[in-house]
């Protein structure tokens, strides 16, 4: 029997799961027979389409951090300068999957090479295109099927999380990558206990692990004694959990009474399938960017409209927060948002892109004004930096309520606030004092303010949070909104953690928004604050 190893990374992901494990190696395309340089070049094509194809099918279901990931793959597969390279290898001679696994890793080391942060995450995306080509090629299926395991590697890409079936639960130990990476957050968000930062991973021998999401703990092959004690502590957690559980369907409160307003962060309408609108206080936060997927048309006034509306139909007149297009950044759309930035996380992003796209802004706007009227709505524009911004917004809002009065259309005009997440605006809140609300937008705020990129492992220990800065212009807003009467939320991943309520409520917030999984693990962790 192999002796027990244990390593220690970096919590990413809450849990603990014992099972056995499946180390994700390299694609290795398969053995399959060559045919000649046209029939080579017809196979990679094939491939190529169907890998699209794949990715669009499973956008269609995946949360939008997830979507947004998967749109940078496919814009990237359908840029025929890709394959152009692939084709002229093939065109000598050599193999699709040869040509194709040459072009590709020549991108990825361009990319790992990039000075720039946001190319360089973008390195671990080339992988996944790569290998699921790949896949397609040879005739395999993705390498994640295997549900109820330990996946082990160096990292997790997108699209294999999303794919992977975890109704059996699972867990992720990996080599590199980061806590605040996307991945990360979707394993939150799933409940997936999940470690990082683990250094080198030895396979060979080890057959099952235990994984402890929040020690950050990897035990390969555990003896008797370790499996009996991570036994004890799963019972323990999930007697925690039952007992969080019971908190579900009561008001959020403190130890004292007090009310806090807990509402939740939804990325598309099938979040809210399965959950009781009484469990929450409304919708704090809506990413309409789950109607703008890449590949797709850009949805129109009506499409829009009918969405929106279902937001508001749920909440049974409950505040839903709607936030409008916040796409740039890690979050392109191909032709739409620009291409060839030098720093897009500093670029066109947010309102900074819908400003400049006046007709897809005004469609949206409409959308939301007439959805209005059939409930609490309330619309937050994106990366929010200086008033002018704000006051173009309310302009274009003025513009369509006119519009639709004139056309006999019913419509309604709600309030229009701002995500706080520029330090710009969380320094001088006092310039963006004509938004009805403030939301702060803690990721971003974060990212901004530590300058430290979410997804980049090596500066993982940076993009804290609880840093001393952070929660100072937390607290910068929170006192100027309740000094001007200005109500703000947070709404940013922070707030689903417990390890940060007690510092949130000591900012001063008294009002949240949290991921709907994580409703009554926050009631239990406000109840504990005195």
């Amino acid at each position: 029997m192999r002796q027990a190893v244990e390593l220690k990374g970096k919590p990413a992901s809450d849990g603990i799961f014992a099972g056995p494990i499946f180390f994700l190696g390299a694609t290795r395309s398969g053995r399959r027979v060559a045919g000649d340089a046209e029939a080579e070049r017809r196979a990679l094509d094939a491939a190529v389409a169907a890998a699209i194809a794949g990715l669009t099918t499973l956008v269609e279901t995946a949360p939008a951090e997830g979507a947004e990931m998967l749109g940078f793959q496919i814009a990237l597969l359908e840029d025929e300068a890709l394959l152009e390279p692939a084709h002229a290898l093939i065109a000598q001679g050599i193999e699709a999957d040869a040509a194709w696994r040459k072009t590709v890793e020549a991108e990825i080391v361009g990319y790992e090479l990039s000075d720039d942060d946001y190319f360089r995450a973008r390195a671990a995306d080339l992988k996944d295109m790569r290998d699921r080509v790949l896949r397609a090629l040879s005739g395999e299926s993705a390498s994640l099927a295997q549900a109820g395991a330990i996946l082990i590697g160096d990292d997790v890409p997108p699209s294999l999380f999303l794919e992977a079936d975890w109704s059996k639960g699972g867990a992720i130990a990996l080599s590199h990558g980061s806590p605040s990476s996307h991945v990360a957050i979707l394993a939150r968000g799933r409940g997936v206990p999940m470690v990082v930062g683990l250094g080198d991973i030895v396979s060979a021998g080890h057959a099952e692990a235990v994984i402890d999401g929040a020690l950050g703990l990897l035990v390969l092959s555990p003896d008797m004694a370790q499996k009996k004690l991570w036994s004890k502590k799963a019972e323990a957690l999930a007697a925690k959990r039952a007992r969080e559980a019971r908190f579900l369907a009561e008001p959020a409160r403190l130890k004292d009474g007090s009310r806090i307003e807990l509402l939740i962060n939804v990325a598309g309408p099938e979040e809210l399938e399965s959950l009781d609108p009484r469990f929450c206080d409304g919708i704090g936060l809506m990413r309409s960017e789950f109607l703008f997927r890449d590949g797709q048309k850009l949805p129109d006034e009506e499409m829009q409209y009918s969405a929106y509306r279902s937001f508001l139909d749920w909440a049974e007149g409950r505040p839903v927060t709607i936030r409008t297009l916040d796409i740039g950044g890690d979050k392109p759309i191909k032709g739409f948002t620009p291409e060839g930035e030098r720093n897009p996380f500093l670029g066109q992003r947010g309102v900074r892109l819908t400003l400049e796209h006046v007709a897809v802004f005004k469609a949206q706007l409409r959308a939301l004004v007439r959805a209005a009227v059939h409930g609490n709505l309330k619309i937050m524009l994106p990366m929010v930096t200086i008033a002018d911004e704000l006051d173009r917004s309310a302009a274009l809002l003025d513009e369509v309520m006119t519009e639709l009065t004139r056309e006999g259309i019913a419509a309604k005009r709600p309030p229009l606030g701002i995500m706080v997440e520029v330090p710009a605006v969380a320094v001088a809140p006092e310039l963006l004092a004509k938004a009805a609300f403030f939301s702060i937008g803690s990721n971003d705020l974060t990212q901004y303010v530590m300058a430290a990129a979410r997804d980049e492992a090596a500066v993982a220990n940076l993009s804290d949070p609880a840093h001393p800065a952070v929660l100072s212009l937390i607290a910068n807003v929170t006192r100027f909104g309740r000094e001007q009467g200005i109500p703000v939320s947070l709404c940013g991943d922070m707030a689903s953690e417990p390890r940060h309520l007690k510092a949130l409520i000591a900012a001063g917030l008294r009002t949240l928004s949290v991921s709907p999984a994580s409703i009554a693990r926050v009631k239990a962790a406000l109840a504990d604050i005195g």
